[in-house]
């Protein structure tokens, strides 16, 4: 009796396929003016989490932006300046700016541009749409309404440190809920993996897109696979 194919078992939720110590990090809808009060690294982020005291004593954490320090306040207002670490809405962030944490809808929290150094840029304004150049280069349209914070998150060196143990790559994947390291499946056994046996694959790596879960692996559904070849003229 072999073994179910990760694909199978991350689906079954298990603990080892579960982030650790996760922790919620979105904008509040409020406004007002608020100090940060400390910095807060977490495991399962790749970016540092400030927590922050509003003058009426509430408190919430979002992401840090690069350059930020404790006791430091910010603005959560359409009047604030255009500073890193304030949020205003892109209606009234000026164009060329950048910014992280984008909104999706109003009152999301911010969905887009969260991760360490991934920041994007205010491109231009159409009436109540504003044209916004992701890290990828692409261009999308938010509301105007939507906010975001103004700079770029922080902890933008974090990928120029290297892991010098596999000790520590293995803390840092299983912080994020991530299975570290992966067998190849050619290197399994053949009741393990479709792939495996001495043979090696032994068949297409191009799998049905209606294929049953234990047969799910290699290149789902693709058109083409391996490099496109130049058609003579």
């Amino acid at each position: 009796m072999g073994k179910l194919i990760i694909q199978r078992r991350r689906g079954k939720g298990s603990s080892t396929y579960r982030a650790k110590g996760m922790l919620k990090a979105s904008l509040p809808k409020k406004e007002g003016v608020a100090e940060i009060k400390d910095i807060i690294h977490v495991s399962a982020r790749n970016t540092p989490i400030i927590n922050i005291r509003f003058e009426d004593g509430s408190t919430q954490k979002i992401i840090a932006a690069d350059g930020l320090s404790t006791n430091e306040p910010i603005e959560f207002s359409s009047q604030a300046r255009p500073k890193p670490g304030n949020v205003m809405p892109l209606g009234k962030i000026p164009e060329g700016t950048q910014v992280f944490c984008i909104e999706n809808v109003f009152g999301d929290g911010g969905k887009v541009c969260k991760s360490s150094g991934s920041f994007a840029i205010v491109k231009s304004k159409e009436k109540n749409k504003v044209q916004v150049q992701l890290p990828s280069k692409k261009m999308k349209s938010f509301s105007a309404n939507c906010r975001a914070v103004i700079g770029k998150p922080a902890g933008t060196g974090r990928v120029s440190k290297p892991f010098m143990k596999a000790s520590l790559k293995l803390r840092h994947m299983r912080s994020r809920g991530k299975l570290w390291p992966i067998t190849s499946g050619s290197k399994m056994n053949a009741t393990d993996h479709p792939f495996g046996g001495k043979t090696g694959p032994g068949q297409s790596t191009t799998t049905s897109r209606r294929a049953p879960p234990g047969q799910k692996v290699g290149s789902i559904a693709a058109r083409q696979t391996g490099k496109s070849k130049r058609r003579k003229r």
